[in-house]
Order: C-alpha cells, then structure tokens, then sequence
C-alpha cells in the first residue's frame, strides 16, 4: 500500500479558522440538486396515479422512465463542455431553469406522446447539472475536502430522491398530479434565480475571506498539463473505467428512482401514506452512506495514503456492498426487502463519494474537469435508458421483479471488479508536446 503526505501540512495548520464559506456555497449546491431530483422523480412516483388517466402498459411507463435519460446522456458531452467554457455559474442557472419549465410543461400533457416530448427535454436541460456540480466543489475545494464536499453535492440527488416521495405523494393526493408538476417545476425556477444571483469565483466573491481563499489556492491540485479533447480523454484506460465503473453503480442506483415505488405498491401493495413511509428508508441509508463515503476517503488522504487507495477503498467496497440488491428478489416480507434494498442504496452511495472526486483527480488540467465528469455520466446514464425499460419489459412477462433485482446484484458485483482491476493509478493523465496521450499507470493499484 503505497502513500503520500502531499497535502497534509497544509491542512493541518488550521482551515477552521481560515473560515467556512465553501461550505455555504456547498450547501446552496447541494439544494439544487436536490431540487434537480424531486423534479426528475417526480414522473415515478406519480406513473402509479397517472396510469389510469393515460391508459398506460408497463412498456409505456418503463418508457416514460427512459426517455428523460437518451437526451441526459446525449447532452452530457456538450453540457460539460458548457460548463468548462461558461463556468457553473451561468450553465447551472440555465439548467434550472429550463428543467423547471420542463418539469411544469408535464403537467399539461394530455398522453404519453407530449409527456415523451417533455421528459426529453427534461434530461437535455439537466445534462450540466452534475459536471457543473463537479466542477464549482473542484474550484471552492481543496483536495483533502473534495471527497466529501462531492459526497454532499451527490447526497443532494438522494435527499432530493428520499423527500420526492413523500412530497410527491403528498401533493398529489393534494393537488392531483398534474398541480404537482407544476409547482415542482416553480421551485427548480426559484432555484436558478438565486444560484445566478449569488454564486461567484472564489476569487471574485465578497463574503469569502482573504485567509480561506489563500487556504482553498495552497491545497488546489497542480493541473498545468496540456488540456485535452474529448477523443483523447476517452481514448484514456482511466476515463474508460471511470464510465465503466460509473454505468455499474448508476445500474444498481436508478432502480430507486424509477421503478421503486412501484415495486412496494406491486410486490408488497403499500398504500399511499405507508409508500411515503417506507418509501424514504434507502433514500436516508443512501444519504448516510455518500457521507460515510466521503469522510473516509478524505480521512485517509489527509493520513497521507495515495489518491488510488483513498478513492478505490470506497468505490470497491460500496459496488460489492451494492450487489445486495439481489437478495430483495428472495425477501418474503417489505421488512426484510427493505432491509437489503436499505444497505444496497448505502453501499452504491458510499462508493459514489469517491466516484464524483475522481474527474478532479485525473484531470490534466483545469479545463477538463466538467468535461470528464460529462463523460462518465453520458456513460453512466446509458443505465438509465437500458434499466427503466429492460425491468418494464420482463415486468411485462414475468410480473414480478425477482429477475431485475437479481440482474442489479451481478452488475454491482461487475463495477467492483471494473474499479478494483480496470481503473489503474489515480493521478492526472498528461498529454506530449506532440498530442499523444499517456497513460497514468499500466496497472491498478489498490
């Protein structure tokens, strides 16, 4: 096992007392995704309710599920590219806005065709979300921190995920569903106003002070290499497991954003308030694993360990811990299904931590941080079109998720594998003075 002291003299000469406000912005970051997914949730709780309104098959909802991922993972690429070139602060604000629009727009349609047209144009518009997200804990954060400040921006995705149930289910029985998108969508607008209102460059913004900016510069990484493009990064075995890995945790994560809530209504038939209920207990597991995660991984960067064992440790333990997922398909009682789909949600978490760390970690420069984190999300969400629709077509056969959940266990124990022996030493990738690309490592190191 090897180790490093980079970086710890420097953190240990005291950032409390240099100030805190990165972690305001950490937490205004954090609320937005959050917000980013109540809106993307909202079609999977709802589809239950909305089902006899629009005449849906299983086909037609696993289809709903999918759509909004062929446009999120199309606009990756260029969304990260935005965000790398605009900075988050103007392409997060956009972003929020129009998936507000989107997200209000589904509240009007009157069959699966507009709704089709409108979860499209919902995952476009939040395709720079995440690189953004990346992108503002890499600027505001300094090494020793990232883990889990990007533990904290991921966790958003799942307090957003854990309260959309409730709330959606709550509105609706309020409201009805179609009110319900619209005022989800008002929140998503509210949001980017004040993220464009506020947010600055740490260097440009007035509450932060002298002292924490200079403790934020000192600790950044030294990432002067030559910039690359997208054919180069993705030509990088790294960046290749990176969106390996990434598709393998995002398999096993988008069960509970999509088909979840119809699983305890089907298998277990929850009513509405209890949905609510035990619908939000792997969300809350999830939430505490993505801190679990991150404290780690960090802890054991500051203790001078590599960034490969500091990242691997979580990555490969939490997609082994995830394969749990399995052993819902044998669970006779909601207590015991719980209990395993709880500790699964945990462990993808727990790995995501390091997962959203590592486009900071092995970028050559500055420039290329959203980008790579556009990369591997365009390939992790290929997850989200192949899962939603795949579980909606054996749903259709079988009528019953035992072989969906056995399948997500497999995969969890594949992107363990993916990460333990594909992803080799993490550092930045460098680029020739004649454009060739070389490799971090030759081999993995764990």
């Amino acid at each position: 096992m090897s180790s490093s002291t980079t970086g710890s003299p420097e953190y240990t000469r005291g950032n409390k007392k240099k100030g805190r406000f990165r972690f305001a912005i950490l937490t205004v970051l954090s609320i937005g995704v959050a917000i980013n997914y109540i809106d993307r949730a909202a079609m999977s709780v709802g589809i239950p309710f909305m089902t006899d309104d629009l005449h849906l098959s299983p086909t037609d909802s696993g289809l709903l599920l999918s759509a909004f991922f062929w446009s999120y993972v199309l606009f990756q690429l260029p969304g990260g590219w935005l965000v790398d070139r605009l900075g988050p602060r103007i392409t997060f604000a956009l972003s929020s806005l129009g998936w507000g629009l989107a997200t209000a727009a589904c509240g009007l349609a009157n069959g699966i065709t507009a709704l089709l047209g409108f979860r499209f144009v919902l995952g476009a518009v939040e395709a720079p979300a995440y690189p953004a997200s990346s992108s503002t804990v890499t600027r505001w954060f300094p090494r020793q921190e990232r883990s889990f400040a990007a533990a904290t921006f991921n966790n958003g995705s799942k307090i957003g995920g854990t309260l959309a149930i409730p709330l959606i289910s709550f509105l609706i029985a309020l409201v009805g569903w179609r009110m319900t998108f619209v005022l989800s969508g008002v929140i998503a607008i509210i949001w980017a106003i004040i993220w464009y209102v506020w947010y600055r460059e740490p260097q440009e913004h007035r509450a932060i002070s002298a002292e924490e900016l200079a403790f934020i510069e000192a600790n950044q990484d030294d990432q002067t290499g030559h910039p690359m493009s997208v054919r180069q990064l993705i030509s990088q075995r790294t960046v290749q497991a990176m969106m390996a890995g990434f598709f393998c945790i995002n398999f096993v994560s988008y069960f509970f954003f999509t088909w979840f809530p119809s699983y305890l209504v089907d298998t277990f038939h929850l009513s509405l308030m209890k949905l609510g209920l035990l619908g939000m207990l792997p969300g809350i597991a999830a939430i505490v694993g993505g801190w679990c995660g991150g404290l780690l991984s960090d802890s054991l960067v500051r203790k001078g360990y590599s960034l490969s064992i500091a990242r691997k440790i979580p990555l490969v333990g939490g997609m082994l811990g995830s394969a749990s997922i399995g052993l819902a398909a044998f669970s006779p009682t909601v207590g015991l299904a719980l209990a395993a789909l709880c500790f699964a949600n945990f462990a993808a978490t727990f790995a995501s931590a390091a997962l959203w760390a590592l486009p900071s970690d092995v970028a050559p420069n500055k420039a290329n941080v959203a980008t790579i984190g556009g990369i591997q999300n365009m390939a992790a969400n290929l997850a989200g079109i192949i899962s939603p629709v795949l579980i909606g077509v054996i749903m259709q056969y079988t009528h019953s998720f035992s072989i969906p959940l056995i399948l997500a266990g497999v995969v969890g124990i594949a992107g363990a594998v993916i990460y333990g022996v594909w992803l080799p030493t993490v550092k930045p990738m460098t680029l020739t003075a004649e454009g060739t690309t070389i490799e971090t490592s030759t081999r993995s190191e764990i």
